[in-house]
């Protein structure tokens, strides 16, 4: 018999205050100076982090930029999704390289459920720094290449074996990390109204 799949609805609210409560750690170790959100899920929480770290930081240019990464995988005939076998890029940064060398970058996503999409995005963007350090004269490179540096926010970090790891030069932050339950956010919710009533009813 399949074991019933548990679910955690999670309000518009609950992210906010998450993000608001771990906002000043972030700004005191790391102080990005642009944020990339993935894709649909990293929209909301950049958003709200970016406002949190401003009033922080007092750095009222901070930007976001979005990338598109997708792990899961529609089920035939069906809108459940499943998890995918490898990560598919839907979107990437013009230029990226250019816009990411000398400045610390946080890479936000809703959840790090099995680390392959948040490895594969710290990777590839990685890369493209490489690429763009190969257009600068090689004296200047390292001073550069130190200068530019990577750390991940996730809202939720699940509690269970990772299929892939972050190198350890990457600084990892979470809201809060969760046993390994389905998150249900509202942005995925046709009925915000209902989602929250039994958000409500879940904590009783």
């Amino acid at each position: 018999m399949a074991k019933e799949v548990q679910h955690l609805r999670v309000t518009y609210n609950d992210i906010h205050n998450l993000i608001r409560r771990r906002t000043p750690e972030i700004a005191k170790a790391y102080n990005p100076d642009l944020l990339i959100a993935i894709g649909g899920g990293g929209f909301f929480p950049a958003r709200v982090m970016r406002t949190f770290l401003r009033e922080e930081t007092q750095n009222k240019t901070l930007q976001i930029q979005a990338i598109g990464l997708s792990l899961y995988e529609p089920v035939d005939g069906t809108s459940v999704e499943q998890l995918g076998n490898e990560v598919i890029r839907t979107q990437w940064l013009d230029d990226s390289g250019k816009m990411l060398l000398g400045r610390r970058n946080l890479i936000v996503d809703e959840v790090d459920d099995t680390r392959k999409t948040l490895r594969y995005a710290v990777s590839e963007l990685k890369r493209d720094v490489e690429a763009e350090l190969l257009k600068h004269p090689e004296d200047k490179r390292a001073k550069l290449r130190a200068a530019t540096r990577f750390a991940i926010f996730v809202v939720h970090n699940k509690k269970k074996p990772k299929l892939a790891e972050i190198d350890p030069e990457t600084l990892y932050f979470s809201g809060d990390d969760v046993e390994d339950v389905w998150l249900d956010y509202p942005w995925e919710a046709t009925n915000i109204e209902e989602h929250d009533r039994l958000a409500a009813q879940d904590r009783q």
